[in-house]
């Protein structure tokens, strides 16, 4: 059972989650396509500038990569990340619009409130929301929080936060490798901000969002085999490690910054 989440919490954290970009109007939903990734204006062959959902169906789209499928090697090879990109998570858009096409009544709201209000939704639909939906919004992320040339350390406040609550940054790698490496299954690893604006690591299984526990996440990990494993096999702790290479710290300071906004707003 999903725990319910205040409604003050829960309209901050859907306005924080679409992103900052986001323009509101007075009783309006917020609009998905804010919280996606802009498309590369360096895109190439291999990085369609634009991947188009289940035919008749727009209700979300794939966002372009913000780097060239080969941008991340050594550390992710170009194959996985096409693959990954255009094949798996163009499945879980093409799958959520084919359902949602069925309930036009649903067609203004935005992934994140459909995930946040599943319980309301026709039960013949939940699971596919859950999954799907949340295999998007979690790919949406995935992609802006990795880039070419990246890696390094934290800084700002961000890096007093981990110090301060893992003991280093170093100290929190470790802890966030092992609960990557222990998820067992398929899933995914997460620096969360929960309601009390704490930092935590966790873990979901499958595609499950952290706002789905009343968490906001900062940075996150793939840890299904189809992120990895055509390179790295059965070895996910050194895919885990090696993919520190690529955080795009800039970014994720950013939605470290956005979590605490939303506690400001919240003790307001």
């Amino acid at each position: 059972m999903l725990r319910t989440l205040p409604s003050k919490f829960l309209k901050l954290i859907t306005i924080s989650l679409i992103g900052i970009a986001l323009t509101l109007t007075i009783g309006a939903c917020e609009h998905l396509s804010q919280f996606l990734p802009v498309a590369s204006p360096t895109a190439t062959p291999t990085e369609p500038a634009t991947v188009s959902p289940a035919a008749g169906s727009t209700f979300v789209e794939l966002p372009a990569l913000p780097y060239a499928y080969n941008a991340l090697e050594p550390y992710i090879d170009a194959q996985t990340m096409e693959i990954h990109h255009s094949k798996h998570h163009a499945a879980y858009v093409n799958k959520l619009n084919e359902v949602i096409q069925q309930y036009p009544d649903l067609q203004t709201q935005t992934v994140v409130s459909l995930l946040q209000s599943l319980e309301s939704l026709p039960e013949e639909i939940r699971s596919t929301v859950r999954n799907n939906g949340g295999g998007h919004l979690n790919h949406s992320m995935f992609w802006q929080i990795m880039a070419p040339n990246s890696g390094g350390t934290p800084s700002g406040e961000l890096a007093t936060a981990l110090d301060q609550t893992f003991g280093s940054f170093d100290a929190f790698k470790q802890q966030f490798n092992q609960a990557g490496a222990g998820q067992f299954g398929s899933g995914w690893v997460w620096l969360a901000m929960n309601p009390q604006g704490q930092l935590q690591i966790v873990t979901t299984s499958n595609q499950d969002s952290p706002i789905l526990e009343n968490l906001y996440p900062i940075l996150g990990n793939d840890v299904w085999e189809h992120a990895y494993y055509l390179q790295y096999q059965n070895r996910r702790p050194e895919y885990l490690d090696r993919w520190w290479n690529v955080v795009n710290w800039p970014e994720v300071e950013r939605r470290f910054a956005q979590a605490q906004e939303l506690q400001q707003q919240l003790a307001s």
